[in-house]
């Protein structure tokens, strides 16, 4: 199978989007027919680089 295929395949494919983002960007995407998954992600120490790198040399993220 050629690469041209390939991708031809996938855009054939059933669409499943995997949502880190706003809810509200899934619902938008749900309300049009197609499946959304949402992750409720956020960064380890809320974002905060110093306690990152202090959970890090604690063994406790990665």
């Amino acid at each position: 199978m050629s690469d041209v295929s390939k991708i031809l395949n996938l855009f054939r494919s059933e669409l499943i989007v995997v949502n880190v983002g706003p809810r509200s960007f899934a619902e938008v995407l749900e309300k049009q027919g197609y499946e959304a998954v949402q992750v409720d992600w956020k960064p380890a120490a809320g974002g905060d680089k110093k306690m990152q790198e202090l959970l890090e040399y604690l063994g406790g993220y990665e």
